[in-house]
């Protein structure tokens, strides 16, 4: 069984015992999370998409740890004219593990 969820203005489909990284939660290392914004569900043959959720359809994971993601080098400059800025920029984002699916 899969799952289309939303969480921090990205889409992912998900399946019980995946890991993956998304936007930081506000959550701690070892809670429990649920995520109810489901945007469809396919088992099999069987494909449920919501207009825009799914009714009663929730994913529960387990947070699993926190981190930043690699920098990224923000870098702006004007040519003939002296003008240099650099920046970094590393964004935080949660490791979250999926325990399941659960559907009305």
């Amino acid at each position: 069984m899969h799952a289309i969820i939303e969480t921090g203005g990205k889409q992912y489909k998900v399946a019980a015992g995946d890991t993956l990284f998304v936007e930081k939660l506000n959550a701690e290392v070892g809670m429990s999370y649920t995520f109810d914004r489901v945007l469809g569900l396919i088992d099999g043959e069987k494909t449920v998409f919501g207009k825009p959720l799914v009714d009663g359809a929730s994913v529960l994971a387990t947070v699993a740890g926190e981190g930043k993601a690699k920098k990224v080098i923000v870098f702006k400059y004007k040519a003939k004219k002296g003008f240099r800025k650099k920046k970094g920029h590393r964004q935080p984002f949660t490791r979250v593990k999926i325990d399941a699916i659960n559907q009305k």
